[in-house]
């Protein structure tokens, strides 16, 4: 229901698209729902990124019960890039090229993406060499 409900929003003017998804809108909430499920009683779910729905039905019955600690927030990057950029070109010190299933030329990148979205070739993440 959410993937449509993306899907239709996406066809419409951007400013009424806006406007909808502050009062109505629906995120897909699978991965939040699994968190749920298999942090211990007590625990703490991270969520880090961008939850868009205003709308989202949460199981508060089971966060209470669990006593589940929510921590949340977007990626403070302008904060971060200056200290943790040098750390990603010189050298590959935090290991992050290994992180990378693919590595192929900024030129194949549509073709990376269609090959993500249909979940191909073992496809995780992908390293665009311009």
């Amino acid at each position: 229901m959410a993937k449509a409900a993306h899907t239709a929003v996406g066809l419409l003017p951007d400013a009424l698209a806006q406007r909808l998804m502050e009062t109505a809108g629906v995120d897909r909430l699978a991965a939040l729902h699994t968190a749920i499920d298999l942090v211990r009683r007590g625990g703490t779910i991270s969520v880090s990124g961008v939850y868009g729905g205003s709308a989202d039905p949460m199981p508060m019955l089971t966060l209470f019960d669990k006593q589940i600690q929510l921590r949340m927030g977007q990626a403070n990057v302008e904060r971060w890039v200056d200290d943790l950029l040098p750390l990603l070109i010189d050298g590959d010190l935090l290991g992050v090229d290994s992180f990378a299933t693919h590595h192929l030329p900024l030129e194949e990148g549509p073709q990376a993406y269609d090959t993500f979205r249909k979940n191909g070739d073992g496809m995780i993440k992908t390293l665009l060499i311009p």
